[in-house]
């Protein structure tokens, strides 16, 4: 959050808060992205299965396998979840992520209104360093972005499902990336299966009360 008044957060604020008011309309699906790195991780030595009335026994010292970004797709409304790791979180990494709803998640949409950080790699010009320009303006075209305000990434549901996730599928070592995206790939199923939807409550108008502090003081000039 910020430590003072500013107007610039709040303008972001309020353009997320009232995408989120949006009824849900198929045709125009409301997408959050976002991506977290992830560490793998191996044991060191061989854990001790479970017993009766013993769980399973894991040593504290593990192996550092390197690094990777996972990828996450959420439409709250729809219930529909897309989940991918790559070794790197490049521009170009994203602009191949983001390709993927409009080609394969929803090719028939009319557009797709898109939620993310404003990280520096999640910007149109990222397309055009992957593909064509034609290519790059059919795909931008498709998307009406909206980006959270600085130190304001919580604005972003899709940091709910990575949160979610982490609970659910990540809270042990994963060693390599292949084990990684088959775990991933069956959480996707499963919370697609769900139509696991986001019940986003927090609105404009509880905004302007709780964050009072961060709007700015207006003025009066004497005439």
């Amino acid at each position: 959050m910020p430590t003072k008044e500013s107007a610039e957060f709040i303008a972001c604020m309020e353009d997320i808060l009232d995408v989120y008011e949006l009824p849900y309309n198929p045709n125009i699906p409301l997408v959050c992205m976002d991506e977290k790195p992830y560490r793998l991780l191996g044991d060191a030595r061989q854990c001790l299965p479970m017993r009766p009335g013993n769980d399973q026994k894991i040593d504290s010292e593990y192996v550092r396998n390197g690094t990777c970004s996972i990828f996450a797709f959420v439409e709250p409304l729809g219930g529909t979840h897309h989940v991918s790791v790559r070794e790197h979180r490049t521009a170009l990494d994203w602009a191949e992520e983001i390709k993927y709803p409009v080609d394969v998640m929803y090719p028939y949409a009319e557009k797709i209104i898109l939620v993310m950080d404003n990280l520096n790699t999640h910007k149109p010009s990222s397309l055009y360093k992957r593909y064509t320009p034609d290519e790059a303006r059919r795909i931008i075209k498709c998307l009406e972005i909206h980006y959270t305000p600085k130190h304001g990434s919580w604005l972003n549901i899709a940091e709910i499902e990575l949160n979610a996730m982490s609970r659910q599928c990540l809270a042990r070592r994963i060693e390599s990336i292949s084990i990684l995206r088959e775990e991933l790939a069956a959480w996707e199923t499963e919370r697609n299966t769900l139509m696991a939807t986001v019940n986003w409550q927090f609105r404009t108008a509880d905004a302007r009360v709780k964050l009072s502090s961060l709007y700015p003081k207006l003025t009066t000039e004497d005439e």
